[in-house]
């Protein structure tokens, strides 16, 4: 493969593309001709790992770090037309504080670049987002399309989101965020977020929440609540009584952690996030293991082909691979190294449960588009209805009370 035909380190320009996205005309397109932004993707971060690899690790990151990118211009080579197209650009922000927040999170570089390079990542089909919504094959990852305007909040928040996981020694219920990225094809423009996955590479998940401590408007729509794995919402979590049971040691370290991400969240003015909330039943995997190994040959091979019915990955490097070689997993067993988010139920509790939490969507800034729908909807809900919309202190005590409350 031919080299691109320049490369380069910049700063940031303060002035910033107003051309919004058209994620309307994208929603229908964008996986018919995914395959070209997918392909500049995985060969763009093949590209710009092995040209981190041989830029020094420095002693401190400075300011400009947090401005800075590399873009890589290609034009005119001959690549493979049915892979790549003849001319594209692959940008990378802030790559020297994204190596750093990948190694403070326990990623390797080169972990990193497999699970994202080797094999194409795949369509999360129960994804709700607009835009591109996908899983590294071995999924531990999750790549997310985002607009320019929660690029441009991310580079708000950057300085004080590493601070924040250099204060807390990376024990964070918040995204793991680790690298971002920009893919220009016919002078369309696609902002890349790449995210530690909440949920298990290996533990499927049965039931899944999506919570916001509001009960307006906040049960799973009967289109959602037909999917195999529907996303339930607030009210759906209180009508089915659900409850999360962990030790009290356990809920004391996750409140810990919430309150100190609250905090953040409130400092940076932000509001609108979620509590994801995946869980596995144990006894569950078991039997479906049990019938799976007594279905027919045949069905044994699809499901070897099949990334979602065998999520684990088969191969010894990425995130998740070096685990094989210590040992086999048991029934609802993971690596905490990996599964970051899980906890195990309670000895005492019901059923044997693991369950994932991690706090998703912390991009949203308390602005005046935020202000002026909270003030449309008091108009119509009343000041003290439950809309999700307020202020971010009002909002993280609101979320805070909830989340309290989910616990038996």
């Amino acid at each position: 493969m031919s080299s691109p035909s320049s490369s380069s380190i910049s700063t940031l320009k303060p002035k910033r593309k107003t051309k919004k996205k058209h994620f309307v005309q994208q929603k229908v397109e964008v996986f018919r001709a995914s395959d070209r932004v997918l392909s500049i993707f995985m060969w763009g971060v093949n590209h710009s790992m092995n040209d981190l690899s041989q830029v020094p690790i420095p002693v401190m990151l400075l300011p400009d770090d947090f401005k800075a990118s590399t873009k890589i211009k290609v034009n005119n080579h001959f690549f493979n037309k049915e892979n790549l197209p003849a001319q594209f650009k692959f940008k990378e922000y802030c790559p020297l504080v994204f190596r750093n927040l990948r190694e403070r999170f326990g990623i390797e570089d080169q972990d990193y670049q497999v699970s994202l390079a080797r094999s194409p990542p795949h369509k999360d089909e129960e994804g709700k987002c607009v835009g591109l919504l996908l899983t590294s094959y071995d999924r531990t990852l999750v790549v997310k399309e985002i607009s320019s305007e929660e690029v441009e909040e991310m580079h708000n928040i950057l300085s004080e989101y590493h601070q924040h996981i250099v204060t807390c020694h990376s024990s964070t219920l918040l995204p793991q965020f680790l690298s971002m990225y920009r893919v220009t094809v016919e002078s369309e423009d696609t902002y890349l977020l790449v995210m530690r996955n909440v949920f298990s590479h290996r533990l499927p998940v049965h039931r899944k929440y999506d919570l916001k401590g509001s009960l307006l408007s906040r049960e799973a729509s009967y289109k959602e609540k037909v999917k195999e794995l529907p996303t339930y919402k607030d009210a759906d979590f209180l009508n089915n009584m659900q409850k999360i049971y962990v030790s009290d040691e356990e809920k004391e370290k996750m409140m810990e952690k919430l309150s100190r991400d609250l905090e953040f969240l409130v400092r940076m003015r932000i509001m609108d996030y979620s509590l994801l909330l995946g869980i596995h039943d144990v006894q569950r995997a078991e039997r479906e293991e049990e019938e799976a190994e007594e279905s027919s040959i045949e069905e044994e091979e699809e499901g070897e082909h099949d990334l979602a019915a065998a999520p684990s990955s088969t191969s010894p490097e990425g995130i998740a691979g070096y685990m094989k070689s210590f040992k086999a997993m048991g029934p609802g067993e993971f690596d905490p190294y990996v599964d970051v988010y899980a906890t195990q139920s309670a000895a005492a509790a019901p059923r044997r449960e693991v369950y994932f939490m991690g706090l998703i969507d912390v991009l949203t800034q308390y602005d005046t588009k935020k202000k002026a729908a909270h003030a449309a909807k008091a108009v119509k809900n009343g000041t003290g209805a439950e809309i999700t919309t307020v202020h971010p202190e009002q909002y993280a005590k609101r979320f805070k009370e909830f989340i309290t409350k989910i616990f038996a």
